[in-house]
């Protein structure tokens, strides 16, 4: 099945998405994908058609700021979690859709967990890939480093910050295609690493885990966490904490896999995910 590629206006910014799905309509909930620093909605590209033959629509979005999505500028668009919340709730009811699963990997992406702490009725399922879920947690220095003045400036300019930053949290060789792709925002536009730098420096990473971590404790729906257990930038021993405490929660580890799983595992993620939908 193919993933298209789309862009589409919701109220001022114009969101760039993927989209793939089903050959029959379906009255399966759709499954949207959101993606973490500095990845793209392309990350999802190889899981995307296998969730499409299974009947469910596939829609994954790159964020506001980054990507091939609109870089409002921070005038505009404040860049906080609430702010994201918010674009990402519109962006979700452009689709017109009763209730929707959510898979979410990655620093940032954990916007799509406080839009289901925010809007429980809209999930049908929950299902977390890598991503800080606790007060733990910490920002790796490779995208800290982005919110530092003067060396945040220097940085999000430099093409290869992406090459690092992914490739150090896959912690295998991502193909040369793949990094070209990655790496375009910057390559063709400054304003990206720019609001990059706004992204970091507003990203209020405390007081998220703080709402992530007391929310999902309380969760009351189905919520899968698929955890590579290499990842370089967060332990899976608050993650294991959390799945003791809370019965609605299921963790199933991934060997060998490190932060960004869906990079090098699409193959083995793909099956899990689709039998818990």
């Amino acid at each position: 099945m193919k993933v298209i590629e789309n862009k589409r206006k919701v109220g001022n910014v114009e969101w760039f998405f993927r989209s793939c799905y089903p050959v029959q309509e379906t009255d399966k909930n759709p499954v949207f994908f959101l993606h973490g620093l500095p990845s793209q909605s392309f990350c999802w590209a190889e899981i995307m058609p296998f969730v499409a033959e299974l009947g469910y629509s596939a829609i994954a979005p790159d964020w506001l700021g980054w990507g091939n999505s609109d870089k409002p500028d921070k005038r505009d668009f404040a860049y906080t979690p609430q702010a994201y919340i918010q674009a990402l709730t519109e962006f979700i009811d452009a689709f017109e859709v009763e209730k929707i699963s959510l898979v979410i990997q990655g620093f940032l992406a954990t916007i799509g967990i406080q839009y289901a702490l925010e809007n429980p009725d809209k999930i049908d399922k929950l299902i977390i890939l890598n991503s800080p879920l606790s007060t733990t947690a910490k920002l790796p220095w490779l995208i800290k480093q982005c919110g530092i003045p003067f060396l945040g400036d220097m940085v999000t300019q430099d093409p290869l910050f992406v090459d690092r930053t992914l490739e150090k949290g896959a912690g295998y060789v991502i193909s040369d295609e793949n990094l070209a792709y990655y790496r375009k925002p910057i390559v063709t536009s400054s304003l990206a690493g720019r609001t990059m730098v706004t992204i970091v420096k507003r990203m209020q990473f405390f007081d998220t885990m703080k709402t992530i971590e007391a929310g999902l404790k309380a969760w009351e729906k189905p919520c899968l966490i698929i955890w590579g257990v290499d990842d370089p930038w967060l332990s899976i021993e608050p993650v294991e904490a959390m799945v003791k405490e809370n019965s609605h929660l299921t963790l199933k580890k991934l060997a060998e896999a490190k932060h960004y799983p869906q990079e090098h595992f699409s193959k083995e993620i793909s099956p899990i995910l689709v039998n818990f939908l």
